[in-house]
């Protein structure tokens, strides 16, 4: 994710003022939340969350094939 200078909100105008920041993330999908100027929290539009955070299928196989593969011998040992 990159982040864009205009989306930085700081931790206190998002606690006061935070239509403001749910408009920006109306607007531009995203805002990065600022706690002691460090990025701490990304608030996001739904619909962009669940674009990229649901995983299909095929990925979780995926995920599954490749942690068995790499730890075949445990798994072996724990069928004895």
């Amino acid at each position: 994710m990159n982040i864009n200078a205009e989306n930085l909100v700081s931790m206190s105008e998002a606690n006061q003022n935070f239509s403001r920041v749910a408009r920006l993330v109306d607007e531009r999908g995203t805002a990065i939340i600022l706690k002691n100027n460090a990025p701490r929290y990304v608030l996001l539009d739904y619909n962009l969350f669940r674009q990229n955070a649901v995983a299909t299928d095929v990925d979780v196989d995926e995920a599954a094939m490749r942690i068995m593969a790499k730890h075949i011998h445990a798994f072996e040992e724990l069928a004895k």
